[in-house]
């Protein structure tokens, strides 16, 4: 899978920039012609959205895969899933949602539903999931994204910066490094990412990322890794009423 977003629309952390000059990286059309270009046509499949974002999808070759890999769209919301849910009838249950939904279906549903209704943080609900999984969330209309990594690890995401200044995401890290020079790192597992909001830690949402230095075997300085920092503390935004949606999430201040 890949995804990419215009730097207006998404502002990662600026120590995902490589400090070592590069003219290697690649520009978001090449990096999705590159990639369309290394699966069957007919198979394959990117969604463009003028020069805001991309979209790029491959289904699994094969028809029960270890790891699902899924895509669906509704009222302009579209979700890339990796991974599977252990709990997702419970899930379905809980939301009210058919039990034919799958998970990539549910992780758009609740990210509806939390945006416009906000009865729980962002970080409880990434909690409540049980299994391995990584998704990346695009709102067209709201023009934001959500991505997230599972704990557990067992689903891997990889995010650089293309020549321009977007962000690139794909579970491909060949793509990435290909996409990104040295300008990429590893999603960090068990966190989460929101356009507006920034990256944070859903299993410790009360502490703050830091960015550790990474060097490649070639000594040259690549993207920071992101930990928690278990020395820091920071206050979730609080929330009352309707308008405490799930685009507010995140910290705010440090105690």
């Amino acid at each position: 899978m890949l995804a990419i977003f215009n730097k207006e629309v998404v502002q990662p952390p600026q120590e995902l920039n490589s400090p070592a000059p590069s003219d290697s990286a690649k520009r978001p059309q090449e990096i999705v012609k590159d990639f369309m270009s290394c699966h069957d046509p007919n198979n394959a499949f990117s969604v463009c959205f003028g020069n805001t974002a991309m979209l790029a999808y491959v289904p699994p070759n094969n028809p029960y895969p270890i790891q699902q890999r899924l895509f669906c769209s509704l009222d302009n919301i579209y979700c890339i899933f990796l991974g599977s849910l252990n709990n997702l009838c419970s899930l379905n249950k809980q939301y009210g949602l058919s039990k034919c939904t799958n998970e990539a279906m549910f992780v758009m549903q609740a990210y509806r539903t939390l945006r416009d209704r906000g009865p729980y943080p962002a970080d409880q609900v990434l909690k409540d999931l049980d299994g391995s999984f990584g998704f990346v969330i695009y709102d067209s209309t709201a023009g934001t994204v959500f991505a997230a990594l599972g704990a557990n690890e067992g689903v891997s995401l990889f995010w650089g910066i293309a020549a321009d200044g977007s962000v690139v995401v794909s579970d491909n890290l060949g793509v990435i490094k290909e996409s990104c020079a040295k300008s990429f790192a590893p999603f960090p597992a068990g966190c989460m990412f929101h356009s507006e909001q920034g990256l944070m830690s859903f299993e410790h949402p009360t502490r703050k990322m830091k960015a550790m230095p990474r060097i490649d075997s070639e000594g040259v300085m690549c993207g920071a890794n992101f930990k928690v920092d278990v020395q820091s503390r920071v206050h979730n935004m609080p929330r009352v009423g309707s308008e405490a949606n799930w685009a507010t999430w995140g910290p705010s201040s440090p105690a």
